[in-house]
């Protein structure tokens, strides 16, 4: 059971990492997860009141900055609620669509037609469009730095 449990969990490290920048995977519940799974197959013995709030604090700044800073990229660029929206759309969509670049068209093309769609000139829907990569770029710069502190301090408890 020791074997299968690391495995799983390392797997759902390895998972969540990747969702960090690969928007269909569950990323930051991926590694919230493997210490379920640790606890069930191995022992929840290492885990601790302190451990669970820390790490669930983790999850929602997580949650909550992935959206705000990509949010942030595209209204610092000049951006509008619909680039914002399109940015999201095309963030989930790009991948599927465009399987080796869609993460970095998906976003760029949605904040521009949602731009355009309200009417907007083609010089700031193109500024809109650039702000979403660069807030993609952001937003996954800060979920990487903080899933991996998840992940370090899981080991700090566990060893």
């Amino acid at each position: 059971m020791i074997t299968l449990g690391w495995t799983l969990v390392i797997l759902l490290f390895v998972v969540g990492m990747i969702g960090a920048v690969y928007p269909v995977l569950p990323g930051v519940l991926a590694i919230y997860g493997a210490f379920f799974i640790y606890g069930w197959l191995i022992s929840f013995e290492p885990f601790g009141f302190g451990f669970w709030l820390i790490q669930s604090l983790i999850v929602v700044i997580i949650m909550v900055a992935d959206y705000a800073v990509g949010a942030l990229g595209v209204k610092k660029f000049g951006g509008s609620k619909a680039a914002i929206i399109g940015s999201t759309i095309g963030l989930i969509i790009g991948p599927f669509v465009i399987p080796a670049f869609g993460l970095l068209i998906g976003p760029f093309l949605g904040a521009v037609i949602g731009e355009i769609i309200i009417g907007t000139s083609w010089k700031k829907a193109i500024s809109a469009g650039v702000g979403s990569v660069l807030g993609f770029f952001a937003s996954s710069a800060v979920k990487i730095a903080l899933q991996l502190a998840m992940i370090i301090i899981f080991f700090i408890w566990v060893f």
